[in-house]
Parts: C-alpha cells; structure tokens; sequence
C-alpha cells in the first residue's frame, strides 16, 4: 500500500512517476470525469513522455483512470452498479483482513494505527481535506497490512484506486466532520483481539463510506443535468 519517501528515491524514474501519479488520483488531486491532458502531466510532474505513458498505461489496467480521446485521460466516475459492485467487494474483503489483523496484531501495531487515528482527528477538526484523505487512507492500509494477507491486501488497495477520488467528492459535499467513521470502535475491538467485533466495524466503516460516495455523486449528477 503506501511507500515512504526514502524507499520511492530508489525506484527507477518510471516507477517513481507511477507511484506520484498514483496518489494524486487516490487522493483526489483529479475530480471525477475532469479531463487532464498527457502533455499538462509530463509538465506538472516534471517527468519524460515515456515514463508519465507508461504511468497511465498502468493506471488505466488498474481501472485508475480511461482516455477521453485527443490526448486526454480522466478518473473514471463510478455509476449506480460500479457502486453495488464496490460495496460488495469491499464487504467481502476489508473485514476479512480487519479480522485477520485482529489475530496478527502486536500491541505496537496497534499503537501505530491509533497514532494514525489521532492524527485523522485532527485533519477532521481543522477541515484539512488532503489530510483526511491520506490520513483515512493511511489507517486503513496500516490495519490491512497487520492482516498479514498480501494477496488480499493488494486487491483492497486496487479497489480504493476505483473509489478513492470519489472521497473528495464526498468531503466538499458534507465537510470533514460530517464523516462518521467506526475507527474508534475498530481500535477498541484489536485492543481485545476481538476478530468478530473488528471485522463488524470495518464492514460498517466500509458501507457507510461507500453509501456517502453514492449519495454524493448523485448529487453531482443532478446539478449538472
């Protein structure tokens, strides 16, 4: 999931891009269906054609981002279905790996999330949305990775590709204190290496998110009908 700076300046340049272009697009730096042109990446990221191509080419595998023709691309922006399916996939593997975390845990990974938690906090009470995001992003790829599950841990973190930009959406609606989440309760459930109880708060985490993300693009739609 995420990669610390240090490990990212010892990436080949091409890898380097991916990884930049990746988290502008999970972090919502790209509006749903706002058309970006290959060229204005090549200069924003101040990287070559070829490695900014070949990010895209990846990006748009992994369902990230699709061309708009004329040498544009663009985040995908989920419909009704990709949200049925998103929840459903979703449900079926976070509290998976919520539970699986709950067995695999130490005390100072669980310290690690908290302090994680602490600092989501706070991006909420100042309204910081960049920070909301990575930091919501951030807790959720530690507690997945304390699952020790790497193959199921990989495909979570593709479907946040998929709904990931749609999260800012979601805070410019209802601002960030108007986001409930069952962290609290997630952390409260490692702590007794209750696996039931964490995967039931993941699952809630999940749902809840995904229905704001539904009711927010709706609401998008509609004004632009």
């Amino acid at each position: 999931m995420p990669y610390d700076d240090e490990n990212a300046q010892r990436l080949p340049a091409h890898q380097q891009v991916y990884f930049e272009l990746r988290e502008r697009v999970l972090f919502g730096e790209f509006a749903p269906g706002q058309p970006v042109t290959i060229q204005g990446l090549v200069k924003d990221l101040g990287a070559g054609m070829t490695p900014v191509r070949e990010a895209i080419r990846r990006l748009t595998a992994e369902g990230a981002l699709e061309f708009q023709g004329n040498r544009r691309i663009s985040v995908p922006t989920p419909d009704a279905a990709s949200i049925d399916e998103l929840i459903y996939a979703r449900t079926a593997l976070e509290p998976e790996l919520a539970a699986r975390a709950a067995i695999n845990a130490s005390d100072a990974d669980i310290n690690d999330l908290e302090a994680i938690d602490l600092e989501l906090d706070k991006a909420i009470a100042k309204g910081d949305v960049p920070a909301y995001l990575k930091k919501n992003y951030a807790f959720h790829a530690k507690l997945y990775a304390m699952a020790k599950s790497p193959i199921l841990t990989e495909i979570a973190d593709g479907l946040w590709l998929r709904f990931g930009p749609s999260l800012r959406v979601v805070c410019g609606r209802l601002g960030t204190q108007n986001l409930p989440d069952q962290h609290k309760e997630a952390l409260t459930a490692l702590r007794a290496r209750d696996a039931i109880r964490t995967a039931s708060a993941i699952r809630d985490d999940v749902v809840q998110g995904m229905e704001q993300v539904r009711r927010a693009l709706e609401k998008s739609s509609s004004l632009t009908d």
